[in-house]
């Protein structure tokens, strides 16, 4: 959603903890001078480590690789240029509403700024897919390049049999399954470069049963403009590389190692579901196609639509992750099957309207994500009121508008911003049972002033995160608690 994918490219500094360099480069940022006899050592590393991954993937040199050598303000000036070249003005927007929306940056969060400096911070070698040319930064040593060139040059290999650009372009409509193309090519790449570091030893990566290729990121809060960001640009862009390697591990074993890579890109992933899950992939599970369109006909004229795509396991696993920790991020996210989102202002910077419709593995699991997700609403909406719940509808009010939560069979809709009226004329257009009627609210217990009383919220929901608990409330206070 955040679309980092300009940035993917200049996090194979990240990687150097692998190579032993990144403190080094920290320390000692002077790039070493490149005399005549220094640049051949580089384009000579460059051509051997090539060669080295030719053979180490079973994909041949199709093509003599172009390649210069680079300063560090060359490769930044370039990435800022292609960045600024790239940028779509109306998409960076509509997914700052939507970070906004599902409660994942604070609004007004500056976000292409932070991108910015992430794709500053994060300079290192590259290969540029669009002018099909591998950069070679000159401020180390080329015995210090190389590990970080296998995994560079992979890319360069990819490109000369898959045409990495064009292919991923394919999948640019759907930010999940883009995002899990980028998960094929940082996590094969990623992969490569292991099986590199272990072709001496007559080992590979696929020996070993529990890789973690975190222990090649080192510590992420040497990275300040990394480690400050908010938990969802930090999981997108480590994602390809972490989950990404797994996967690439996975399925490589699955087929016989790097001579069925080309499957990889003949039949990619569909969504990130299938790259956290890689037996799903092998098996052909696909998520569920999500049609909203009915239930945005009854979005009231006025309000401006500014994205609709589909959110991903990956995405649901930050928003639980953010408000509910780890632990239940991981049991709730799988419950995933597949979704579609919209995001609507009616005015610009103006309150949003935010719409989603998931599916849910079964009615029970969408039992258990509307008790996850109905918690999540309201750590996310501090300042509420008018608080209803059935075993599954959910709602309150709150100063930007109505927040809506309900699910039958194994479905969920969720709108905030939206009023009751329209988030029954979206059920109805899904062909939903009446949804149900919201008493009228009971004045508050007396209580006297000053003090806090307690309404005892009864019955919990079976199988659900949400169960029987008191919770005090000021005397002023509207709350539906029956």
């Amino acid at each position: 959603m955040t679309r980092t994918r300009i940035l993917l490219a200049t996090l194979g500094c990240i990687l150097l903890a692998a190579a032993g360099v990144w403190s080094q480069q920290q320390k000692d940022p002077a790039p070493p001078s490149t005399s005549a006899s220094s640049r051949a050592e580089f384009l000579e590393a460059a051509d051997s480590v090539l060669a080295d991954m030719s053979k180490l993937l079973s994909l041949p040199v199709l093509e003599p690789l172009k390649k210069s050598i680079r300063s560090r303000a060359e490769i930044r000036d370039y990435l800022v240029s292609n960045m600024k070249k790239d940028k779509d003005d109306a998409k960076q927007y509509a997914d700052q509403r939507a970070l906004e929306a599902f409660g994942l940056i604070p609004k007004d969060y500056p976000l292409e700024q932070k991108l910015l400096s992430l794709l500053t911070e994060q300079i290192a070698w590259l290969y540029d897919p669009k002018g099909r040319e591998f950069f070679i930064a000159d401020w180390t040593s080329a015995a210090d390049e190389r590990v970080i060139m296998a995994h560079e040059l992979t890319h360069a290999l990819q490109d000369q049999h898959f045409h990495i650009q064009k292919w991923e372009d394919a999948a640019k409509s759907n930010d999940d399954a883009l995002l899990a193309r980028d998960a094929v090519l940082e996590g094969s790449a990623t992969v490569a470069m292991i099986d590199y570091l272990l072709r001496d030893t007559g080992k590979s990566s696929r020996d070993i049963p529990n890789l973690d290729p975190s222990l090649l990121l080192g510590d992420v809060s040497d990275s300040p403009e990394l480690s400050s960001a908010p938990l969802v640009i930090q999981d997108e862009m480590l994602f390809p590389y972490l989950a990404g390697a797994t996967f690439s591990q996975h399925v490589l074993r699955a087929w016989g190692g790097w001579p069925g890579l080309h499957k990889l890109f003949e039949n990619p992933p569909a969504s990130t579901q299938q790259v956290l899950h890689p037996d799903l992939y092998l098996q052909g599970v696909i998520p569920k196609a999500v049609n909203l369109g009915p239930a945005l006909k009854a979005v009231p004229h006025g309000w401006k639509k500014l994205d609709e795509n589909v959110v991903g396991e990956m995405f649901w696993h930050v928003v639980f992750k953010q408000y509910l920790g780890v632990e239940r991020a991981d049991a709730l996210a799988p419950l995933w099957a597949g979704d579609r989102y919209a995001v609507f202002e009616q005015k610009h910077g103006g309150p949003t309207l935010l719409v989603v419709r998931l599916q849910l593995t079964s009615a029970a699991d969408a039992s258990r994500f509307f008790g996850g997700y109905s918690e999540v609403l309201e750590m996310k909406h501090e300042d509420r009121s008018d608080l209803f719940r059935r075993p599954n509808f959910f709602s309150f009010a709150t100063p930007a508008g109505g927040v809506f939560l309900r699910c039958a069979d194994a479905e969920c809709l969720i709108a905030e911003g939206a009023t009751r009226e329209t988030f029954d004329a979206m059920t109805r257009s899904l062909g939903w049972p009446v949804s149900p009627v919201v008493p009228a609210l009971p004045a508050a217990p007396a209580a006297p002033s000053g003090q806090s009383v307690i309404v005892k919220i009864p019955g919990g929901i079976p199988g659900n995160a949400w169960t029987p608990r008191e919770r005090p409330i000021q005397p002023s206070a509207a709350l539906a608690a029956r």
